[in-house]
């Protein structure tokens, strides 16, 4: 399983909101690229970018920190919001971006999201974020009746490289993670389904582990705390 650690991007620092809620963010650097490369010296194989403003913009807002962790880190890099046409996916894909993250246009457009699979094999993942089992959109901020389970069971041929799926209510708030709800998505269908919400202790994470069906976990807040230590977490996923 691979521990993607999270940089969520907002006015050009790294912070971590609770609940998805823009107004309780807390900063914890105000250069992004250095707290990457601390990740990366730590031993991730991954990192997980999310660009707060653009989910609610609906196009790329933090595209300088972004820039900027790409060129100072040689790990792959996944991000999230604001990328809802094929000219945002191709441009970041171009200046070296893994994967896109594709949420919103999964619910809205969902041929778009066929369009990159197949355009850019291996480099689009689908983000589901839910409350409830329903799937929310633009930055968490409209509710719709999606049910998630059957979003993601409708991607199952399109080609896409992974599913993120969020518990918005456990997001940022050190609870631990939605394992049940993770682990019936994944076994709904056969694409790699990363768990994203609520990871705070190494126990989530070999929780998680445990279930043999998830990929990959996404954790934030824990690791800026100091709740979760990155390269004895890293050490213990490879055990």
């Amino acid at each position: 399983m691979i521990l993607y650690p999270a940089i969520d991007l907002k006015d050009g620092q790294a912070v971590r909101l609770v609940h998805g809620d823009m107004d309780q963010a807390t900063v914890f650097n105000d250069d992004p690229a250095a707290q990457a490369r601390a990740f990366v010296e730590a031993g991730c194989e991954w990192l997980h970018l999310v660009d707060l403003n653009g989910a609610f913009a609906g196009t790329p807002v933090n595209a300088a920190p972004v820039e900027a962790i790409l060129a100072s880190c040689d790990v792959p890099a996944q991000l999230g919001g604001g990328i809802r046409d094929m000219a945002t996916i191709e441009m970041w894909l171009s200046k070296g971006l893994a994967r896109v993250i594709l949420g919103t246009v999964a619910v809205e457009n969902p041929d778009l999201v066929r369009e990159a699979a197949r355009a850019f094999p291996g480099h689009v993942a689908v983000g589901i974020d839910a409350r409830g089992g329903k799937v929310a959109t633009k930055g968490w901020a409209t509710e719709t009746d999606v049910d998630a389970t059957d979003l993601a069971r409708s991607f199952e041929d399109a080609g896409v490289a992974a599913i993120i799926y969020t518990d918005i209510n456990r997001d940022g708030a050190m609870g631990g993670p939605n394992i049940p709800a993770t682990d019936s998505l994944a076994k709904a269908v056969s694409i790699p389904v990363i768990a994203s919400g609520g990871v705070s202790s190494l126990a989530d994470l070999t929780a998680l582990k445990a279930t043999g069906t998830i990929a990959g976990a996404i954790s934030g807040r824990a690791l800026y705390d100091g709740a979760i230590d990155l390269a004895t977490a890293l050490q213990a996923l490879k055990g």
